[in-house]
């Protein structure tokens, strides 16, 4: 999921799409550890996709504050 698609979200959107990706994230460290995932990469990818919510999440919210 590019920014500009994580920009279109709502704020429900972006609660859920969070939510998703942080258990996304955790089912890919459970199946690290038990040898079962193939293409550790993802591990990455989820952390970056939390990470760029998060920002997107801050963002609105310190415009919320100014105006």
């Amino acid at each position: 999921m590019e920014i500009d698609d994580i920009r279109a979200l709502t704020d429900e959107e972006l609660i859920k799409e969070l939510d998703a990706t942080q258990r996304e994230l955790m089912n890919l460290r459970f199946r690290v550890a038990t040898m079962q995932l193939a293409n550790v990469n993802e591990i990455k990818k989820a952390k970056t996709r939390i990470a760029r919510i998060n920002t997107i999440a801050r963002e609105r919210e310190l415009a919320r504050a100014v105006s």
